[in-house]
C-alpha cells in the first residue's frame, strides 16, 4: 500500500509539472529567442495522419490514430503556425475560400478554434498584381502571424505590416481603421460589405508607400513583438532582372509603435546597397546583461545586432544602432583560387541569409542560404559571441560549421543537453554540439528540406517535401524513432503547445494529441 501511495503521488506530481509545462506558442520560435524548443512533455510518438475520403480532400477520421482534429488549408501554405489562448493562426492562400464573395488569389491569414479545429474568422488580402516579381500567385501569406495579447501582428503579401484584433469583427470594428470593406475589396474596386467572418484590421503601415521598398518574389517576416515595439523584416529585394536593386537606400528592417503603427526607427547600415537577392530573414532578440539587442540576418549575408535605443541622424531619421555585425560569408566562397569573384548564385558561391537567428547562452546561431529554386550548394553555420561589439567578422566566431549545405532553415537547441539540430535544403540533419561546435551525426532525409527542425521532450521532428516527418532522438547517437508519411509536402515547422503537435502540409493542418477514449476527434475542415 506504501509503495502504492508513493506511486500515486509521484504520478500526480509528473502530471502537474507536464500540466505547468503546457502553453502557448504565440510567435514563431514559441519564443523571442526564437529557439525552436518546447519543455512540454507527454506528445504521442505513435499516430497516423490517416487517408482522405474517397473522392474529396477531407481526412476520414476513422482512418487516424491520435489526430484531435484536421482544418484543410488553401492549395499552398508555407508559414507557420501560432497559437495563442485558445485560437490558432495560420498563414495559407484562398483556394479553399471560405467566403464566396472572397474569391480568387488572395494571402489569406485563418483563425480556428484550439479546442474544435473550427472556423472562427479569415483576414484575405488582394494581390499587389506585380506578378511574381513582388506577390507570387497563389503563394499566399508566408508570414507567422504573432500574439500579443488581444492583437494579431503580421506581414501581408502586399509588403504591409497589419495589427489585427485576435476576435475578428464578431465583436465589433475595434481601432481606428474602419475600412475593412475597401481592403477586402483591393484598390479601384468597390467596397465589400464585411462580415463577422473577416479579420477586424486595427491598423496598417504599408511599407511600400511609406519606406519606399521594392519586395522581391514574396514579403515574408515574422514579426517581433516586444514591450511597446515591434520589429519587422521589409523584404526589400531585386527586381525581374536579379541584376538591379530599384530602392537601393530602403532599409531592410524597420522598429514600429505596436500600438499604433507609427514608424519608430530603421536601420541604417546600407544593407540594401549589397543585397544578393531579398531579405526575409525574421528578427530576433535577447539581452546581453542589461542590453536587450535586435539580431537580424540579411540579404548581404551579415548577421547584425542592433541596439533597441535609436539615435537621429544629419537627415532627421531614427536609425537603430550597430552594435555588432559578422560577415557569415567566408571569403573562400566570394573569390576563387585565382582572385577571381564568384558570381551570385554560383552553387559554390556566397549567400544571403534566410534564416532567423537564435540566441541562445550569449551567442547567435545562424546559417547562410539562398531561394529554393537557386538548388544546392555550398553553406557555413555560425555561433556567433553575442558579447563583441563592432565589426567582429574576423574574431566574433565561437566555431563554424562547413558541412552543412545552403539553408533558409532555422536551427533547434534542446537546454537539456546543449545539442544543437541544424537541416540544410539538400535534406540533411545535423547533430551538434551547441557550445563547441562538435559534430556528432548528420542524418539524410534523402528528400529537399524547407522546414525547421523542432525541439520537445527529447525529441526532434523535422518535414521534408515528400511530405516525411521525421523524429529524431535528441541524443549524441543517431535515432530515428518513427516517420510518418503525409499525403503533401511539409515547408512549415511542426510546433507544439498545450499538449497538442501541429504539424501542416500544403493543404491541411494536422492536430496530434493523446485521444480522451471518451471523445472522438473532429475534422473541421476549416469550417
Amino acid at each position: 500500500m506504501k509503495n502504492l501511495k508513493k506511486w500515486i503521488a509521484v504520478t500526480a506530481l509528473a502530471g502537474i509539472c507536464a500540466q505547468a509545462a503546457a502553453a502557448d506558442w504565440p510567435v514563431w520560435g514559441r519564443t523571442n529567442d526564437r529557439n525552436l524548443y518546447s519543455p512540454e512533455k507527454g506528445i504521442p510518438l505513435d499516430f497516423d495522419p490517416g487517408r482522405f475520403k474517397r473522392g474529396s480532400e477531407e481526412v476520414d477520421l476513422s482512418t487516424t490514430e491520435n489526430i484531435k482534429w484536421v482544418a484543410k488549408l488553401g492549395s499552398q501554405a508555407y508559414g507557420n503556425t501560432t497559437v495563442s489562448n485558445g485560437k490558432v493562426f495560420i498563414g495559407t492562400n484562398n483556394e479553399s475560400p471560405k467566403n464566396p464573395d472572397r474569391t480568387g488569389d488572395r494571402g489569406v491569414i485563418y483563425c480556428l478554434d484550439e479546442a474544435t479545429g473550427k472556423f472562427l474568422w479569415q483576414l484575405t488580402v488582394p494581390k499587389l498584381g506585380a506578378g511574381k516579381v513582388s506577390d507570387w500567385e497563389f503563394l499566399g501569406i508566408c508570414s507567422s502571424p504573432s500574439v500579443d495579447g488581444d492583437r494579431v501582428y503580421l506581414v501581408s503579401n502586399r509588403c504591409e505590416v497589419l495589427c489585427l484584433d485576435v476576435n475578428g469583427l464578431a465583436d465589433g470594428n475595434d481601432g481606428e481603421f474602419k475600412d475593412e470593406g475597401a481592403y477586402i475589396a483591393g484598390p479601384g474596386a468597390a467596397p465589400i460589405e464585411p462580415a463577422a467572418t473577416d479579420a477586424d484590421i486595427i491598423w496598417i503601415f504599408d511599407m511600400r508607400e511609406e519606406l519606399g521598398v521594392f519586395p522581391h518574389n514574396i514579403a515574408s517576416s515574422s514579426v517581433l513583438i516586444t514591450e511597446d515595439r515591434i520589429y519587422a523584416t521589409t523584404s526589400n529585394g531585386q527586381d525581374w532582372s536579379h541584376l538591379n536593386i530599384p530602392s537601393p537606400f530602403a532599409p531592410c528592417l524597420v522598429a514600429l509603435d505596436k500600438e499604433t503603427g507609427e514608424l519608430i526607427a530603421e536601420e541604417g547600415s546600407g544593407i540594401s546597397q549589397n543585397l544578393m537577392h531579398c531579405n526575409w530573414s525574421s528578427p530576433s532578440t535577447g539581452k546581453i546583461g542589461e542590453d536587450q539587442l535586435i539580431f537580424f540576418g540579411a540579404g548581404d549575408g551579415v548577421c547584425y545586432a542592433f541596439e533597441t535605443e535609436a539615435k537621429e541622424d544629419e537627415d532627421g531619421f531614427m536609425i537603430l544602432q550597430e552594435r555588432w555585425k559578422f560577415d557569415c560569408v567566408p571569403q573562400r566562397y566570394k573569390k576563387d583560387e585565382d582572385g577571381e569573384e564568384i558570381k551570385y548564385p554560383a552553387a559554390d558561391g556566397p549567400s544571403e541569409i534566410i534564416a532567423t537567428p537564435v540566441f541562445y547562452k550569449d551567442k547567435v546561431y545562424v546559417a547562410i542560404g539562398q531561394d529554393p529554386e537557386h538548388g544546392e550548394g555550398v553553406g557555413m553555420l555560425t555561433c556567433i559571441d553575442a558579447t563583441k561589439k563592432g565589426d567582429i567578422s574576423k574574431d566574433g566566431a565561437v566555431w563554424q560549421f562547413d558541412k552543412i549545405m545552403r539553408t533558409i532553415s532555422t536551427v533547434a537547441i534542446d537546454p537539456t543537453n546543449d545539442l544543437l539540430f541544424a537541416a540544410d535544403y539538400t535534406g540533411f540533419v545535423y547533430c551538434l554540439n551547441a557550445l563547441t561546435g562538435e559534430h556528432y551525426w548528420t542524418h539524410d532525409l534523402k528528400a529537399h528540406l524547407w522546414s525547421s527542425p523542432m525541439v520537445v521532450d527529447g525529441k526532434v521532428y523535422v518535414g521534408d517535401e515528400d511530405g516525411d516527418l521525421v523524429i529524431l532522438a535528441s541524443d549524441k547517437e543517431e535515432k530515428v524513432l518513427k516517420e510518418v508519411l503525409f499525403d503533401a509536402p511539409i515547408y512549415s515547422t511542426p510546433i507544439v503547445a498545450n499538449g497538442s503537435l501541429y504539424i501542416g502540409t500544403q493543404t491541411h493542418l494536422y492536430v496530434v494529441e493523446a485521444k480522451d477514449t471518451e471523445t472522438s476527434s473532429t475534422s473541421a475542415g476549416g469550417e
